[in-house]
C-alpha cells in the first residue's frame, strides 16, 4: 500500500502498468522472507511495470516495527528540518551579499 497525491493505493499482481507521484508517508510491501515491511518515504515516483514495482524518493527509512519507525522518522525529520535551516541561512546570506554587490555594480 501507498500514498499517492490522490490518496492511497495497492498493488494487485495482476494490475495494470501504472506510474504514481508518492505524497510522504507509509509504504507497505510484503516479501517471502521478511513478510510486511514499512517504508516512511518522503516525495518521490513508483512505477508499476509487468510483475517489477519501482519507488524511487528523496528520503526513507525502513523498519519492520512501525513504533520504532515512528521514532526514527522523528529523529531524522527533525535533524533535516535543522539542516534545512541552516541551509536557508546560509542561502540567504549569499543572496543578500549579491544583491548588495550587484547595487555597488549599478551605481558605479
Amino acid at each position: 500500500m501507498a500514498q499517492s497525491l490522490q490518496g492511497s493505493f495497492g498493488i494487485l499482481p495482476h494490475r495494470l502498468d501504472c506510474t504514481a507521484a508518492l505524497a510522504p508517508g507509509i509504504l507497505i510491501y510484503e516479501t517471502e522472507t521478511e513478510g510486511e515491511v514499512y517504508l516512511a518515504v518522503d516525495q518521490g515516483v513508483l512505477v508499476k511495470a509487468d510483475k517489477d514495482v519501482l519507488v524511487s524518493v528523496r528520503n526513507a527509512i525502513g523498519g519492520t516495527d512501525l513504533d520504532e519507525l515512528h521514532e526514527a522518522v522523528k529523529r531524522e525529520f527533525l535533524k533535516v528540518d535543522e539542516q534545512e535551516k541552516n541551509a536557508r541561512s546560509v542561502l540567504a546570506k549569499m543572496e543578500s551579499g549579491f544583491i548588495r554587490r550587484l547595487m555597488r555594480f549599478q551605481h558605479e
